[in-house]
């Protein structure tokens, strides 16, 4: 949905296959052609200190992985790097490297098993399946599931059969402590060694006993460089004997993924989850990266906002891109 981060060097991104459009996904993909990809089918208390999440800060060179989707949130591959232009804290910026990116992910399944969430675990179960179908054999994985208190059930591993099987035998009971969890996730998150990482969120609602604030996670998350990808199964509830916690839910993770370059999708239709999971998948596989040498050099520790614009060929159909906001800048 757009994560910057600063890294030594650009390596090794592999261009994805682009079809040509006009014929609508031809099988025969040529260099520098558009396509678009079709749809596919109790735990112990929290026991550490918030993490000081940071950007690697290695050089001057910074790296916005980009998502493009078109107006059926498919992924577009195939533009170039004459189709980007980026700009930092409203100054256009010179692109210096251009790629497709394919590499490892380090993936954290947040789970939500809250009494609320009774009815539709069986579908929530079957997005994560979903997911877990695009994945590279290098990617590796974790399950967070939460209630009333978050539990990391599977840490870091290749193996998202592992997670699977968790997930066909967890109970439905609890009341909410999202934030907790997506804590507790980004802690995971910092054993990993791959440079793309991301958060899949499965929930049904706002936070409501969480031991941590709004505030510090989310701030924690606009530091990070960890994308957030959420799933909410939201129904039509009165706000009456709502906290405002439970209402202010769906705003708060919209707001955590749109700062990282991930998105938030409200699944009306319980239906239709595994096609959105199976979508998100496949666009984490589909990013352009692009990397520029900041014309403000300063080790200010500032935060820099950053913009991406699209300048798709003619007789493409509307697009838009994803990416993270912004990245700070290193102290010193």
């Amino acid at each position: 949905m757009r994560t910057c981060r600063v890294a030594s060097q650009v390596t090794g991104w592999l261009s994805g296959l682009a079809c040509l459009l006009p014929l609508l996904l031809c099988p025969s993909p040529l260099h520098g052609q558009v396509a678009i990809t079709p749809r596919h089918g109790v735990a112990p208390p929290l026991d550490f200190k918030l993490p000081t999440a940071t950007l690697r800060i290695d050089s001057n060179l910074v790296l916005v992985p980009v998502s493009v989707c078109d107006p059926m949130n498919r992924p577009v591959t195939g533009l170039e790097k004459e189709h980007f232009k980026v700009f930092e804290d409203k100054v256009e910026q010179t692109v210096t490297h251009f790629s497709m990116e394919d590499e490892p992910l380090s993936v954290g399944l947040v789970f939500d098993t809250s009494g609320s969430m009774g009815t539709k675990l069986r579908r929530s179960r079957l997005a994560a399946a979903e997911f877990f179908k695009s994945a590279n054999p290098e990617d590796d994985f974790f399950l967070v599931e939460f209630s009333e208190q978050p539990k990391l059930v599977v840490p870091l591993t290749q193996d998202s059969q592992e997670i699977q099987n968790h997930l066909a035998f967890a109970p439905s009971k609890g009341r909410t402590a999202l934030l907790d969890a997506i804590l507790l996730a980004m802690h995971e998150m910092k054993k990993s060694t791959k440079n793309r990482k991301a958060l899949l969120i499965i929930s049904d609602g706002g936070d409501n006993c969480s031991r941590y604030s709004e505030t510090e996670v989310r701030d924690l998350v606009r530091e990070s460089d960890v994308l957030v990808y959420a799933l909410g199964i939201y129904e039509p509830y009165s706000a009456r004997g709502r906290s405002p916690e439970e209402l202010a839910g769906p705003d708060l993770l919209a707001e955590m993924a749109e700062q990282t370059g991930g998105r938030h999708f409200a699944v009306d239709d319980i239906n239709e989850l595994p096609d959105i999971a199976a979508k998100i998948g496949i666009e984490l596989r589909n990013s352009y990266v692009l990397g520029y040498t900041p014309q403000n050099a300063a080790h200010d520790g500032r935060y820099h906002r950053v913009q991406v614009k699209l300048i798709p060929p003619h007789g493409l159909p509307a697009l838009k891109a994803f990416w993270r906001l912004g990245y700070y800048a290193p102290a010193q």
